[in-house]
């Protein structure tokens, strides 16, 4: 009978390594269900907040796009404004340079 006891017995290394494996399976199960990215607002304010949170990507990925075209019209030299550019960074113009 003893033989069937000892069998059953395990080792208090071997019982706190399953509880630490078991805890970091199960913390990192829950973070990923904590973590979805397609989760749906819960309250009208989380809804509005989602809204305006919408509304300043898209008004920062127009500034981005607007600053990319600027920027690119200054090194290329070719402008659609008044004046035109030399691939510098100066503008020609009917001005002297003299200060007046």
């Amino acid at each position: 009978m003893s033989a069937i006891i000892n069998s059953e017995m395990i080792s208090r290394r071997k019982a706190l390594s399953l509880m630490g494996l078991a805890s970091a399976f199960g913390l990192a199960g829950a973070s990923t269900l904590l973590t979805g990215s397609d989760a749906e607002a819960q309250t009208a304010g989380m809804e509005r907040r989602q809204e305006r949170r919408a509304g300043r990507h898209e008004r920062r990925e127009e500034r981005r796009t607007g600053r990319a075209d600027r920027r690119e019209e200054r090194r290329t030299g070719t402008t659609t404004g008044a004046g035109t550019t030399t691939g510098t960074g100066t503008t020609t113009g009917s001005g002297t340079g003299a200060k007046q």
